[in-house]
């Protein structure tokens, strides 16, 4: 990512970056390191992976944010790709996750656009659970990481309340941006019920996971 984050918003780039290093706290930063370079890695540490299951339709958030975003969702299928999690990669998700959940005020659709359900980009320095997950995602993607191992991802949280959060999928399992979560967590580390994510070859595809549940709608948090 190199020095500071720069703060990429639907119409680009602002004027405006982020030039502090964020702290990694020392237990997730050495738990990477673990996990980057293959050594002894903990029970809480070793790589997981969610049960995929069928296809199954989109968050209807996601379909109202391909139409005002068209080009973003244009892609054409492409092969599943998952990120080789470096020592490097491991600070990056850190500092990403970090600064999106330090920089963007919580608030919820109805509050920020006037409608029950709205995804899209926290332009305006506020936004709720899938607008953090939209910003991180593209912090990632335009440092260069590949779009197939970046899944937007629907859960009921520790509440049941639906909920939205950013997995990556990498050779070590698959870790979880929230932004109700400070510390970058294993999949299954959560507390989460898993529904439905984008599909790694399509992110127009989604596919369901785990064990058959009733569908989740993402709440306003």
């Amino acid at each position: 990512m190199g020095r500071g984050f720069k703060r990429w918003t639907a119409g680009g780039l602002l004027v405006m970056a982020c030039t502090a290093v964020f702290a990694v706290a020392a237990g997730s930063a050495a738990a990477g390191e673990r996990l980057a370079y293959g050594g002894p890695a903990t029970s809480h540490e070793r790589g997981s992976y969610i049960a995929v299951g069928d296809a199954t339709r989109p968050p209807i958030g996601w379909v109202e944010f391909c139409i005002r975003y068209k080009p973003e969702c244009e892609t054409k299928p492409s092969m599943a790709r998952d990120v080789v999690l470096t020592p490097k990669a491991w600070s990056d998700m850190v500092k990403v996750n970090a600064w999106a959940n330090n920089n963007i005020k919580p608030v919820t659709d109805l509050e920020h656009w006037g409608v029950v359900e709205q995804w899209d980009y926290p332009s305006d320095g506020r936004g709720d659970c899938e607008d953090y997950v939209l910003l991180k995602r593209r912090m990632l993607m335009r440092a260069g990481w590949p779009r197939e191992a970046l899944l937007i991802t629907v859960v009921r949280d520790k509440k049941g309340d639906g909920h939205a959060v950013l997995t990556v999928k990498t050779n070590r399992g698959e870790f979880i941006l929230d932004n109700q979560e400070s510390e970058i967590l294993s999949w299954d580390k959560t507390g989460y019920r898993f529904v439905k994510r984008q599909a790694q070859s399509d992110p127009n595809e989604w596919v369901g996971l785990g064990e058959p549940q009733a569908p989740a709608t993402v709440s306003a948090r």
